[in-house]
């Protein structure tokens, strides 16, 4: 059977790509200014973290002790204070039964669901509660009216 139509169409296109990649890659041979150096594609980071293209001052550079550097995750003390967070209510569906609340501190959206509300509440109320942390997520629970 002979080729089709397509087929041929097919083959010339694969064959021109071929041709231009051939053609890049000797111009890229050909000229190879293009191409950074190792030194070009360098980068620093600074004592406050920031990449910077210059190595930093050997001069600015602090000796830390050995024994300074703590390895772990420090002790967590809980607290009453951490417990009840403040909020305004940004959004809330009274269809369907949850909303979000805003941390007036973190700036979090965290989820709230009808349930956890003592009464009917409306956006932008302000709302005293506890965080949970819920399958999906952080969720307000003992949530009470604010100020």
């Amino acid at each position: 059977m002979g080729e089709t139509w397509n087929k041929k169409e097919r083959q010339k296109k694969k064959d021109k790509e071929k041709k231009e990649k051939a053609e890049k890659m000797r111009e890229r041979k050909e000229n190879p200014s293009k191409s950074k150096s190792l030194d070009d594609m360098m980068a620093y980071v600074d004592e406050n973290g920031n990449i910077s293209a210059t190595p930093p001052d050997p001069k600015k550079r602090k000796e830390i002790k050995l024994e300074d550097i703590e390895i772990g995750v420090p002790e967590y003390v809980h607290s009453e204070e951490d417990q009840f967070r403040t909020g305004k209510i940004t959004f809330f569906n009274h269809e369907k039964g949850f909303g979000f609340i805003k941390d007036l501190v973190s700036q979090e959206s965290i989820f709230v669901h009808i349930n956890n509300l003592p009464g009917p509440v409306n956006e932008n109320d302000k709302v005293i509660f506890e965080v949970e942390k819920g399958p999906r997520g952080l969720s307000a629970v003992n949530v009470k009216m604010g100020e």
